[in-house]
């Protein structure tokens, strides 16, 4: 892999950004069911915008991973609901804890994992709340941005909305209908189980990939989620950005585990300059901060 080149980070204003300010400002999150195409329905947590006074504010829809929830994921939601974002957390049921314990029992740990990862009726699932979600949204109003971001399985789900291609038989649609402004996407995984070495060239919109030294995948270690980035094409604006933080682990951007509270302010920091830069069509790095490497095409 080529050697990742030094970053510049964020200015101080984005330092709203803290726990402290979120724990004070987060306005409290409402639990709703929206339907879906196929008869089935779709929970979401919604997180309302916080100071946003334009009529309908700029929409976040997050994917959680293999396992979660609707519940989880809070650091991020109320960090884009700090930003002004109607933010609303997904839950999908056929990939959520119960389908995990289901093919964990069947095949163990990691391949009960990799089983329900690469799972094309799972996907294909998260996809329709994907459609059920934007459709709830739309009879609220007609947002004037919007950002699909996802971790683990969910960054799997942001990247079929994008556009990538697949080997696990995901047709378009559901996939590659690309709705979104832009696109965030928490410990990608790389070649091999969802994805070839070339799934990702023809997206082409602004995305922001972030991962870890410490993020394991499923197949090829944390090198393997740095591919993703290297095979995306670019863009004239330079809004295809990679961050990865020292010492994160998987479960860090999840809001878990060891270490969680030096990565989760990393995380929604970078999330807001890359976000700011796309609005402004301008998306030159921001200062560097230690402990992050930031590129960009």
């Amino acid at each position: 892999m080529p050697i990742l080149l030094p970053c510049r980070f964020l200015h101080a204003a984005l330092l709203v950004f803290t726990a402290a300010s979120l724990s004070l400002e987060a306005a409290a999150q409402q639990h709703l069911t929206v339907p879906r195409s196929d008869g089935h329905s779709t929970p979401l947590m919604l997180y309302p915008a916080i100071g946003e006074t334009a009529k309908c504010a700029p929409l976040a829809v997050i994917s959680h991973g293999a396992g979660g929830s609707e519940n989880g994921y809070r650091y991020l939601a109320e960090g884009m609901a700090q930003l002004g974002y109607t933010t609303v957390v997904m839950g999908h049921a056929k990939s959520g804890l119960d389908a995990l314990k289901e093919d964990m029992r069947q095949y163990g740990i990691m391949q009960g994992v990799t089983e329900l990862v690469a799972d094309p009726n799972a996907e294909q699932a998260r996809l329709l709340d994907v459609a059920a979600t934007l459709q709830w949204a739309k009879a609220r109003c007609h947002a004037p941005f919007r950002v699909l971001l996802g971790h683990s399985m969910g960054s799997e789900t942001v990247m079929l909305e994008a556009g990538a291609t697949n080997i696990i038989g995901v047709k378009s649609p559901p996939a590659g209908r690309d709705r979104f402004d832009a696109y965030v996407a928490l410990s990608p995984e790389g070649p091999g189980i969802v994805f070839d070495g070339d799934s990702w060239s023809g997206i082409h919109k602004p995305i922001l990939i972030l991962t870890g030294t410490r993020d394991q995948s499923l197949k090829g270690g944390p090198e393997a989620r740095l591919v993703p980035w290297h095979d995306l094409p670019g863009t004239l604006s330079h809004c295809q950005w990679q961050g990865v933080i020292d010492g994160a682990t998987h479960m860090n951007f999840a809001g878990d585990g060891l270490g969680a509270e030096k990565v989760k302010p990393l995380v929604t920091q970078t999330i807001a300059s890359f976000l700011d830069g796309v609005r402004q069509k301008s998306c030159n790095l921001p200062p560097a901060v230690r402990g992050l490497t930031l590129q960009q095409k």
